[in-house]
């Protein structure tokens, strides 16, 4: 027996009382426009939120907001403008140099921006190696608070990775100057759909 499960052990011998948990109620902020809040604070956060336009395809979206992009990562279905499946790749090595990698998001939080997302990809490195990062997030799947969030994260997923993802990679860490894409993704847009 290590020392933790010595201590642990030996506190639960010897604990005579038990309490119920308390059950938490904790007020919240509400957002009455979810869709405006929730633009507004990816652009705070350095990222970026678009609706997607009426009679807009998810292509012609994606040809719009990265008309620069040449190497573009995706194996979801309805995105029909990617140029590789990054699961027919073998290593992660093979997935440097890819500008756009395209993902879907669960749902988001008016809060902080930030978007929970599940492997979906058998490289989970890609959500973090490319240029850019773009989440389709159904814009009726917004949350309010990050309290409501952990309300909806599962206890169980099929994947080895999940998270939450609010904006690009920043740091300010080096002489106080803000860095983006330091450690992932330069730009990260969020396609609500």
């Amino acid at each position: 027996m290590n020392s933790k499960d010595f201590i642990i052990h030996s506190l639960r011998e010897n604990i005579k009382e038990h309490f119920p948990r308390p059950e938490l109620k904790i007020s919240h902020i509400v957002y009455h426009d979810k869709l405006k809040q929730f633009i507004e604070i990816s652009a705070a956060v350095g990222g970026r939120a678009e609706i997607l336009g009426e009679g807009e395809t998810i292509d012609n979206a994606i040809r719009r907001i990265f008309p620069d992009a040449s190497r573009i990562a995706c194996n979801l279905p309805e995105v029909t403008c990617a140029t590789y499946n990054p699961d027919h790749i073998e290593t992660p090595t093979e997935l440097n140099g890819t500008d756009l990698v395209i993902c879907r998001g669960i749902f988001g939080v008016c809060e902080n921006a930030s978007v929970y997302f599940e492997q979906e990809y058998l490289q989970r490195s890609i959500y973090f190696i490319s240029e850019s990062l773009l989440m389709l997030l159904p814009k009726d799947q917004l949350v309010d608070t990050m309290h409501d969030a952990y309300q909806r994260v599962p206890n169980e997923h099929p994947g080895e990775f999940r998270g939450f993802m609010s904006g690009p990679s920043k740091t300010a860490d080096i002489e106080q100057a803000l860095v983006m894409g330091a450690h992932g993704p330069r730009q990260v847009t969020v396609l609500l759909i």
